[in-house]
């Protein structure tokens, strides 16, 4: 597949990496010399300075022959021109373009992207994804992260396994005996920054980052199982009053009406602007590094905070203070990945990485196959896919431990219509089911082959 990316930065440096890394015929545009050269070095990729709308930059980066456009610089316009100049001047079939504007998104000019007007196909707004992010990860108390599948029906749950952890240093095929009535199965594990797909034999240890799947009823007693049975939170503090924390301020009012919120926005003006569009959230104008002002937000009495303002360093400092303060759980944007190894000894309990969201919802178009739905781990170790199965799959008529499935890849649940399986060595894929997998980056691309549509398809 041919790619055209715009823009070198992070989110176009981690796309690029991925589809290179799979042997996509990719090329990165940007006006930055320094990105670019970073990019070359660092890349097999064919990389061009120059501004990503152009006509004559495009053509030079072969879209003409393109297969898609992902338009990642830091300007939205440059972003919708580099798509539409994509579809009107070389018929480029896909494009997705990242919009941060929110002027753009309003529900009232919702045709300004159809095909008509605008052509573009995947609009990504980073900031309502980090949002949405956040309060999925709100609903599932002690988790750092979590992924719905099929519908919901399914959820990918990631924790990490803490002293006291019932299950820790016990083989895996041994939960089963444990729990006969629970259905989940574990499908990778990070431990010291690599990725482990594990094995009946392996066992989990303290300090590990755990991702199993899990039939969504089965959701509290899987989490009771890995010993946390903390209660969804009830009253939260939000750091920023930005569009992130304004979206998340809006999502818990209108989708969680037993949670009372409180916002702390430094600026004055941005902060009266936020309190005219809340009804039930409480906006506080002042520093959020400020005790006073924390403890006039009650942050003693307060389960959760998260900070989302647009400094890394202020988001670090007031959660730990926060917690420091009688907060039970810090949930934190953090975009600089150099401070990653040393979140978790701090004291963070959720890190939200802008990036990986936004890889993640890009690769979700970008994927081949059947897939669905896509989830990209930080750093682009590993991925939890969501794939249809064909009539002609390999995956399809065989029980699974008779499957010679490629290494790195871990089948964790099948939706079958309303069903959901917890699969085991005797399951029988059929065409149809909805397969939720685990696997490494370097199998992507193998996975992406199982579900291609073939010509006997037809």
């Amino acid at each position: 597949m041919k790619v055209i990316i715009c823009g070198a930065g992070q989110v176009g440096f981690n796309i690029a990496r991925h589809l290179a890394g799979e042997n996509n015929d990719v090329t990165v545009i940007d006006q930055s010399p320094d990105l670019i050269r970073k990019i070359s070095d660092q890349l097999n990729v064919q990389a061009i300075v120059g501004h990503a709308s152009r006509p004559d930059v495009l053509e030079r980066a072969g879209a003409g022959s393109a297969d898609m456009i992902v338009a990642v610089t830091f300007a939205d316009e440059v972003n919708m021109v580099a798509c539409q100049v994509a579809h009107s001047l070389f018929n480029v079939p896909t494009k997705i373009a990242r919009v941060r504007a929110q002027g753009y998104l309003q529900p009232i000019w919702r045709d300004l992207f159809s095909r008509e007007h605008m052509p573009i196909d995947v609009i990504i707004s980073p900031e309502i994804e980090i949002a949405r992010a956040v309060t999925r990860r709100l609903q599932v108390p002690g988790a750092i992260d979590m992924i719905p599948f099929a519908d919901d029906r399914i959820r990918v749950i990631a924790v990490r396994i803490e002293d006291g952890c019932p299950i820790s240093d016990t083989p895996l095929r041994q939960l089963t005996e444990l729990f006969p009535d629970l259905h989940i199965r574990v499908m990778g594990i990070i431990r010291d920054g690599t990725v482990v797909v594990p094995g009946g034999d392996d066992e989990m240890a303290i300090g590990d980052e755990v991702y199993f799947a899990v039939e969504t009823p089965h959701l509290a007693r899987a989490m009771a199982a890995f010993g946390h049975e903390e209660k969804e939170a009830r009253r939260v503090i939000i750091v920023g009053g930005g569009n992130i924390g304004l979206f998340l301020a809006e999502a818990l009012e209108a989708e969680h009406p037993n949670v009372s919120p409180k916002l702390i926005e430094l600026d004055t003006k941005r902060a009266q602007f936020v309190a005219e569009q809340l009804t039930r959230t409480v906006v506080l104008n002042g520093d959020a590094l400020d005790r006073e002002l924390l403890e006039e937000a009650n942050v003693q009495a307060t389960e959760t905070v998260i900070a989302v303002a647009n400094d890394d360093e202020v988001n670090i400092l007031a959660s730990l203070l926060a917690k420091r303060y009688g907060c039970t759980r810090a949930v934190t944007l953090i975009n600089n990945a150099s401070y990653a190894p040393l979140i978790t000894s701090l004291g963070i309990d959720v890190v939200v990485n802008p990036r990986a969201i936004t890889v993640s919802r890009i690769l979700e178009h970008v994927r081949r196959g059947r897939i669905r739905s896509v989830h990209s781990l930080p750093d682009g170790l590993a991925e939890v896919i969501e794939a249809e199965a064909l009539e002609t799959s390999p995956l399809v008529g065989s029980p699974l431990r008779e499957i010679d499935l490629p290494p790195g890849m871990i089948v964790g649940a099948i939706a079958r219509g309303e069903e959901v399986i917890i699969p085991r060595g005797e399951t029988v894929i059929q065409a149809h089911d909805r397969i939720v997998m685990f696997t490494v980056a370097d199998t992507v691309k193998k996975v992406e082959k199982m579900f291609a549509v073939r010509l006997e398809f037809f």
